[in-house]
């Protein structure tokens, strides 16, 4: 059976907004070549084993799309890729949810 018919997210070239948020996702920490790999794997963030290894389980827990303004998003921007701390967000609620690189005080 091809897994890759299983679910219809990933048909030939034409993959899904939610597979590709799967895919990003688990570049962005797993991948040192992603240039994001720094903020998210680089400083630790994971993707639970629940999703890591099953697009099946990530759009069963995280829904389709809603629109297409929106993309997935950690609640604790310190937390991991798991049911419980993703959303799909607009990008300003992702603006309002950044880390911020500490500046040194003044001497």
């Amino acid at each position: 059976m091809n897994h890759k018919k299983v679910h219809g997210h990933n048909c030939r070239k034409m993959r899904s907004p939610e597979n590709r948020a799967w895919t990003a996702m688990k570049q962005r920490c797993y991948n040192p070549k992603d240039e994001r790999y720094r903020d998210y794997g680089g400083r630790g963030i994971t993707v639970c084993d629940r999703w890591k290894h099953s697009f099946k389980n990530f759009l069963e827990d995280m829904g389709p799309k809603p629109a297409p303004n929106l993309s997935l998003d950690r609640i604790d921007n310190n937390g991991n890729y798991e049911p419980g701390n993703c959303r799909w967000a607009t990008i300003y609620e992702q603006l309002s949810n950044r880390r911020f690189a500490r500046r040194p005080k003044a001497a």
